[in-house]
């Protein structure tokens, strides 16, 4: 039997909840992960570095969080950021019931979650925050980057974080020849995890 993992679209292993509680700029979150999705024992290290980048957190504007798991980034951005109008997304039927359980735990207004196909089309994002699924593989992660980074809005950013030995400096590399327009930067190494900022082009000023 093929080994199953967290970016399969209907998981079938026998769901086993753990409570998770974590902290964001000083604000406690109390959130349940269920197994079949990603890091369903713990907060993934990847994403408590992403976290804690609390200056770069979006004030307003359409949020999305690419491959929301069972939701901690979305949950903690809508949270923390009530002017924003988070946008939580996955491939993994599972994961998508667990974090709308989570949100409608915490009581947010502010947030929404869907499986991928179901976001709207021609929806724009202001920001867009990702721990993204690296061992779907290359070709795939390209894909899927392809498919979403170019919705930010003029002047819109994304943050990723990716493990150093996972290809962050390899995929650093890929984004700034793929997206030439935009600013690449890596903002930053903690814990063996990079920070990598893909900056849209901010609209033009008339002279």
């Amino acid at each position: 039997m093929p080994q199953e993992h967290y970016f399969s679209s209907e998981p079938t292993t026998k769901k086993i909840e753990t409570e998770i509680s974590f902290q964001v700029a000083g604000a406690t979150f109390d959130m349940v992960a269920a197994t079949g999705t990603f890091s369903s024992t713990k907060l993934d290290p990847g994403t408590k570095v992403l976290l804690s980048q609390t200056a770069l957190l979006p004030k307003d504007g359409n949020v999305l969080d690419l491959g929301c798991g069972w939701g901690p980034i979305g949950i903690a951005i809508a949270r923390l950021c009530p002017k924003t109008k988070v946008w939580a997304i996955d491939i993994n039927q599972r994961s998508i019931e667990q974090t709308q359980a989570n949100a409608y735990r915490i009581g947010l207004l502010n947030f929404t979650a869907h499986l991928a196909q179901d976001l709207p089309k021609d929806l724009k994002f202001s920001a867009i925050w990702s721990n993204p699924p690296i061992r779907i593989g290359k070709v795939a992660l390209h894909e899927l980057l392809n498919n979403y980074l170019p919705r930010l809005e003029e002047g819109g950013k994304a943050y990723l974080v990716v493990q150093k030995n996972l290809g962050a400096d390899s995929l650093l590399r890929w984004l700034a020849e793929e997206f030439k327009d935009h600013e690449v930067s890596r903002l930053g190494t903690a814990k063996t995890y990079r920070v990598i900022e893909v900056a849209s082009p901010a609209k033009s000023q008339s002279k």
